[in-house]
């Protein structure tokens, strides 16, 4: 994994020369008449004669080009890069996420190169903060399991990014120092989750996970409690041992506290952690196995986001849920008919063991329930069916309006794709068992909305009422299968970490400014 916080980043507010870097990135736009530069810094002659040829250079303007040419003597830097924002340069200014993908873009597609400057129209804090932000994501990699037999280097190059100046009226800003670090630790948690998604199942398994849950928030005010087979057993969590019996290695279920003085509100978070889904006995056909390494992507989120909220600082009390088992076939496994206990004490019949991701979370559900927290807030790879409805960009979110609202409303700001879904009452007898509480499974059809309407059974009471949840299926965006875009890579994205971290530090506003 490229180590982003081995990246210095810079910023400077006039002459770009002085930064000394390899490579000088102009962004471009796209206009009725034509390819756009937009907010260049070169001067006289030299800009004049660039914007003339940009058509002749074959440059677009369109999202995600990334173009080389010999640098100018003008700039101080060997390469000049044009990249696409794919917007018109109506002089409106670019939003957020689109600098934050051009960085990325950028980033992500310059090999052997250590610095780069960024002259991308960025003159606000947060617009810098953006670029930063796509800068680190754009350069995250993952090598772990090359080799060096036969003299040859790992792929993707070895000699990456280890320098990038951001071009911004902003630079003397005292408020732009916090607001990168920020961007360092919300990229720092993303690659992280991708790490974990990206390994394979020989080395990751539930009590790996729990392992590494614990070295990535040390130093951290984070307490870590791991719940092994024997405990789980003792205090009654049937649906993560029902779903881990069919494996050699055991289910964990581990549990993170960060809680601030003076915190007002307490939120909990559960996230999937199915480290390897076979399917179970229910079993899965070869190649819907091939990438079911990404089915803890869920628990990966959720210590990322827990991490990040405690790096930061936020005056909010966060509990994290990571319900991690490996759903495997074997003479122990659980059976299709089988019926289990849940944390709490409610019964499931498990009709399809290949639905194991709402039984682990099940228990989760009930166990932060105890707790009495202000809001739940769960996240998963859970349905097939989230990919029917919303494709793989767009995740779903379901639950109470209020809880579902904010999360859109903090996956905007942020540039995640998620996308509102009802929890129809129609749906709710689908799931009714003639021998036990409830089946756990249903109506096929808006499957992905059934599978919340099971979780939602679990949400407990607090002060005489439901708690406050949301459901996030990621299922499609957690797991990039296509082309690399933007600050995407191919394989694990980390979607979901920068919402919760948002939804978090929009609740600590609202708290902040209601007690003023």
């Amino acid at each position: 994994m490229s180590n982003t916080s081995e990246i210095d980043l810079t910023a400077v507010s006039k002459d770009i020369r002085k930064s000394g870097c390899e490579v000088l990135v102009i962004g471009t736009g796209q206009s009725p008449d034509g390819p756009v530069l937009l907010d260049n810094p070169l001067t006289g002659k030299s800009a004049r004669a660039l914007a003339d040829t940009l058509s002749s250079l074959a440059v677009t303007g369109a999202a995600d080009e990334v173009r080389r040419f010999p640098g100018l003597p003008e700039t101080g830097a060997d390469v000049l890069v044009l990249a696409g924002t794919g917007r018109s340069g109506s002089g409106q200014p670019l939003t957020e996420e689109t600098l934050r993908r051009t960085a990325g873009a950028v980033a992500r597609q310059l090999s052997n190169v250590e610095s780069v400057a960024f002259a991308l129209p960025a003159p606000t804090v947060d617009q810098a903060a953006a670029v930063a932000e796509g800068i680190l994501l754009g350069s995250y990699t993952y090598t772990e399991h090359y080799s060096t037999v036969g003299g040859k280097a790992p792929r993707p190059s070895t000699r990456s990014l280890r320098r990038a100046t951001i071009l911004t009226p902003a630079a003397q800003d005292r408020r732009l120092k916090p607001a990168l670090e920020r961007a360092r630790t919300i990229a720092h948690g993303v690659n992280a989750t991708r790490t974990l998604v990206n390994q394979p199942p020989s080395h990751l398994y539930p009590e790996s996970f729990a392992q590494f849950a614990r070295e990535h928030v040390k130093g951290l005010p984070v307490k870590v409690t791991v719940l092994d087979e024997k405990k789980l057993e003792k205090d009654g969590y049937g649906g993560i041992l029902g779903v881990g019996k069919g494996s050699s290695r055991p289910p964990r279920l581990v549990k993170l506290e960060y809680s601030p003085a003076k915190a007002k509100i307490n939120l909990a978070f559960v996230g999937k952690g199915i480290t390897f889904d076979s399917g179970g006995l229910s079993l899965k056909p070869g190649a819907g196995m091939q990438t079911m390494k990404l089915d803890m992507a869920g628990a990966a989120v959720v210590l990322a986001a827990v991490a990040a909220v405690a790096k930061l600082g936020l005056p909010v009390s966060v509990s994290g849920w990571l319900c991690l088992a490996e759903n495997m076939p074997s003479g122990t496994a659980q059976r299709p008919s089988d019926v289990l206990t849940t944390f709490g004490g409610r019964t499931v019949e498990v009709l399809n063991t290949d639905a194991e991701g709402r039984l682990v979370m099940a228990d989760a559900l009930a166990a932060a329930s105890a707790e009495g927290p202000d809001a739940i807030i769960d996240i998963a790879t859970l349905t097939g069916a989230q990919m029917v409805a919303l494709g793989k960009r767009m995740s779903g979110v379901m639950g109470d309006d209020g809880v579902r609202d904010a999360v859109k409303a903090a996956a905007d700001r942020v540039g995640e794709q998620f996308w509102p879904m009802p929890l129809p009452e129609e749906l709710r007898p689908s799931l009714d068992s003639t021998v036990a509480d409830i089946a756990n499974v249903g109506e096929k059809f808006g499957g992905m909305m059934t599978a919340a309407v099971f979780l939602r059974e679990f949400v407990g009471d607090a002060d005489g009422a439901k708690i406050p949840w949301a459901h996030l299926d990621i299922a499609g965006p957690a797991f990039n299968e296509g082309g690399a875009y933007g600050y995407t890579p191919k394989g694990a994205t980390g979607v979901g970490v920068r919402t919760l971290l948002a939804y978090v530090e929009d609740v600590a506003e609202r708290v902040d400014r209601h007690s003023n």
